[in-house]
């Protein structure tokens, strides 16, 4: 699908194939503007994740959500699941002072 709509982007494939951890990398193409790169990957990731969601597979794999991915957990996680993460930071974390504003706000 990506290559059909973007037949420009080279796209990379690597990760751990055997656990299921697969990443996805797009480099921009030289020509084209960095806003208009991050608008089309952002398209982009809403079909990966989408596909990621249809066969039940999360969008974070050993090295956690990350920032990139974080307004995206809700395709992998269900609102009860996101509570529960938020509960267990405020239990480790009251003050909201390890990792402000990574994953969660307190």
């Amino acid at each position: 699908m990506v290559n059909e709509h973007y037949p420009e982007f080279e796209i990379i494939w690597f990760g751990h194939i055997g656990d299921g951890n697969v990443h996805l990398n797009v480099l921009k193409p030289e020509n084209l503007a960095m806003e208009e790169f991050q608008r089309e990957c952002s398209q982009v990731s809403q079909w990966v994740f989408e596909i990621v969601q249809r066969y039940e597979g999360s969008i974070s794999a050993e090295h956690g959500v990350g920032l990139l991915k974080k307004d995206y957990l809700h395709y992998s996680r269900s609102a009860l699941e996101i509570q529960i993460m938020r509960q267990i930071k405020l239990a480790f974390d009251p003050q909201g002072i390890m990792n402000p504003g990574k994953i969660f706000d307190v």
